[in-house]
């Protein structure tokens, strides 16, 4: 089995990243780090760069972590992506981090997080970053 971490260079990412290692180590399993952009930007800002993936495969390799990253470029919708992938890869935990929108932000944009406790078939870990209310 495998947990899932739906992974972006943020406060919110760090905070699930931690989260995951700590439920990787507590289960035994392999922990799945997966970072997702659409492409439909020609910046974006949840699409991780090669040095902050570099750095989360060190960390990883140094806890002794078995794991892999996955990135996902010009796919569908993140949350699609993460629910997906959790079908796919015999996955036991999806770990997200969440962030501080308004009511109004979520009706508008709608929200990834709740797809993604919506829409997968196993648990899902929602953390917060350090500091948020």
């Amino acid at each position: 089995m495998t947990v899932l971490v739906g992974y972006v260079p943020s406060p919110e990412g760090e905070a699930a990243l931690r989260a995951g290692i700590d439920e990787a180590r507590l289960r035994g399993e392999k922990l799945l780090v997966v970072n997702t952009s659409r492409g439909d930007a020609y910046v974006d800002p949840r699409f991780a760069q090669e040095p902050e993936l570099a750095h989360v495969r060190e960390e990883l390799a140094a806890l002794g972590i078995e794991f892999d990253i996955r990135q996902v470029l010009g796919g569908g919708d993140a949350a699609e992506e993460i629910i997906d992938l959790a079908e796919q890869s015999d996955v036991s935990l999806v770990v997200i981090g969440l962030r501080r929108r308004s009511a109004v932000g979520k009706l508008i944009m709608g929200s990834a997080a709740q797809q993604i406790l919506l829409g997968a078939g196993c648990p899902v870990l929602a953390v917060k970053a350090a500091g948020q209310e």
